[in-house]
């Protein structure tokens, strides 16, 4: 039952070449950082990713991203990441685009055990009509367009099939976990993280508190370590080392 191994390094040592991974994370909270590092340390290539962005202001994904390791993203939403801009507009990256719900739902789906579900976001657009561009052929035209989709009817209304996600691998941070892979999120940090953990066949977390079973309270769990296989700790250093993507402060 002790999930916990020494380094990140270790946690990932069998990731390999072209391994699909759902990671947590929204801007630059909630991002497993150390477990990232330790992947690029690797020089593990071909990845094919999950995740709301694709990491922020050099940091998190776009580490991996910066460094061509990165083949293809499913996410919401590319920001102000202009390598990842770049990358898909020349056709270096395969990416599909849909909406945020949706994939909080694609990969809550796919950690059920739910293969597919219908929603009503996208009907009437190319989410579900087809044609989105997927990857582009560096020359401004469509080399891979994203398929059309079943839409079907009910009580009157429109909705479209999507599936859910399952991936090789899940990387995810927490603010505290035990060594069973119980774990708690603190406030926003929480977002994708949850949903990511569950996606992944072996999925890998890095605590900022590591505590022993039953210091946290059964009812204050938001994930339970049923679907965690690794924990790492981070050092106070690491556990520390939080930026802040728009600093807003009053006068």
């Amino acid at each position: 039952m002790d999930k916990v191994v020494a380094t990140a390094q270790e946690a990932v040592a069998d990731v390999p070449d072209g391994a699909s991974l759902a990671v947590g994370g929204f801007g630059l909270s909630g991002v497993p950082n150390a477990l990232i590092q330790a992947l690029y340390e690797r020089g593990v290539s071909g990845l094919s990713v999950v995740s709301n962005n694709c990491g922020a202001m050099e940091s998190g994904l776009a580490v991996l991203l910066a460094a061509g390791r990165i083949s293809r993203v499913t996410g919401s939403y590319i920001g102000a990441n202009k390598e990842f801009a770049r990358q898909y507009l020349a056709g270096e990256l395969e990416v599909e685009m849909i909406p945020q719900g949706t994939l909080a739902e694609r990969l809550r789906a796919g950690g059920a055990g739910i293969p597919a579900f219908y929603t009503p976001a996208g009907v009437g657009t190319q989410v579900a009509e087809g044609g989105l561009p997927w990857r582009y052929d560096g020359e401004g035209g469509v080399a891979l367009a994203s398929p059309p989709k079943e839409v079907r009817e009910f009580d009157g209304v429109e909705y479209v099939l999507e599936r859910g996600i399952r991936t090789d691998f899940a990387l995810v941070r927490a603010a505290r976990g035990d060594r069973h892979g119980n774990l708690v999120f603190n406030k926003s940090s929480r977002n994708f993280n949850p949903l990511a953990a569950t996606a992944g066949r072996i999925t890998v977390a890095e605590v900022e508190e590591l505590v022993e079973p039953g210091e946290i309270d059964p009812d204050a769990v938001h994930l339970p370590g049923i679907f965690v296989q690794r924990v790492v700790a981070l050092s106070p250093e690491q556990a520390a080392d939080k930026r802040i993507e728009q600093r807003t402060v009053s006068k």
